[in-house]
């Protein structure tokens, strides 16, 4: 009897311990914390403000930038640092991908960062993670609000030109029920979709994505299309495809909800930015965040903490990349 409650213990323990297990297997994102690196990398945090905040100073177009990297990162497979990767023999990445072709940039600065942290604590801190350490800071250094970042993130060793090219990623000229979908099959709602695209609030837009818009929509206000037109002609070809200009015009390098108030006097740059506000399920949202900054904040910061969370790779998958572009020999 004795040896059978023996067994019947010691069963309900492995049924107990294998239950935990697959809860932690089956949720990459239990395992990031904030205290991650702590102890093996304390200064982190200080070395990537450092940083971001000289290329701020130099170029206030490069917070948008880096924060942008972030979200394309997670958007394709996961928050697993695969953007960064440059084409190699056996793969085509992501950076010529029809999302990032031509506009996806601030590469360099992360180059910076890891160098810099590399020397510091070598084979440490993942790329992965430096890209939600940037997204963070530029929004602060912005003027934005600030968070605590989830670490603990490995790093891809391949990349997916296909899977960026697959559509997860929204085009500029998206509808709105595009916009709510491609965000859901992420898990997140539309509430963090349309807090999360309060991120362009900072930063700036090429002529390519904005021409169709200035000349053919009637959902806009006309001086503003033709303050735009001056800067987008109309023909397609260079040198005014690449001319660029900022998708919140009161404020361009400022983290604040003018975004939204642009919206309801229909000065949205992007065409998917105007689906926001007109006459759709999501207009009393775009309306609250344009008379209350607070709540848009704590509302973006819980829905990018929510996208960092996306398929991190945790444990002993993938690997801790030396150089940011490149897997491990």
């Amino acid at each position: 009897m004795a040896a059978s409650n023996s067994h019947s213990a010691s069963s309900f323990l492995f049924i107990v311990s294998f239950a935990v297990l697959v809860i932690f297997t089956g949720s990459s994102s239990a395992q990031l914390s904030k205290n991650f690196y702590s102890k093996s990398c304390p200064q982190v945090f200080s070395t990537v403000q450092s940083v971001v905040h000289s290329a701020i100073s130099k170029q206030p177009r490069q917070g948008a930038s880096l924060l942008r990297l972030h979200f394309h990162d997670c958007f394709v497979n996961g928050c697993d640092g695969s953007v960064l990767l440059d084409d190699t023999s056996t793969f085509t990445g992501e950076k010529t991908a029809a999302p990032n072709n031509g506009s996806i940039r601030g590469f360099e600065v992360v180059d910076e960062i890891k160098s810099k942290i590399e020397n510091e604590c070598p084979g440490v801190v993942s790329c992965a993670d430096i890209l939600a350490i940037v997204a963070r800071d530029s929004v602060k250094i912005l003027g934005g609000p600030k968070w605590d970042v989830k670490l603990g993130r490995r790093d891809s060793k391949t990349a997916s030109f296909s899977a960026a090219n697959s559509g997860v990623i929204p085009p500029p000229f998206s509808t709105l029920s595009n916009l709510i979908n491609r965000f859901q099959a992420k898990g997140l709602s539309t509430k963090d979709m349309v807090a999360l695209s309060g991120a362009h609030t900072i930063g700036q837009a090429r002529c390519t994505t904005f021409r169709d818009r200035m000349y053919n929509d009637t959902n806009i206000d006309s001086s503003f299309a033709k303050t735009r037109q001056n800067t987008c002609p109309r023909t397609t070809g260079l040198p005014g495809d690449n001319r660029i200009s900022p998708l919140d015009l009161k404020t361009p390098t400022a983290f604040d909800n003018y975004y939204y108030k642009n919206l309801i006097s229909q000065k949205g740059l992007l065409r998917s930015d105007q689906q926001l506000f007109n006459g759709g399920s999501t207009d009393s949202l775009v309306k609250k965040y344009s008379e209350d900054t607070e709540t848009f904040y704590s509302d973006f910061v819980e829905a990018i903490i929510k996208m960092g969370d996306l398929q991190p790779l945790t444990g002993l998958s993938g690997e801790i990349r030396k150089n940011c572009r490149m897997v491990n020999n």
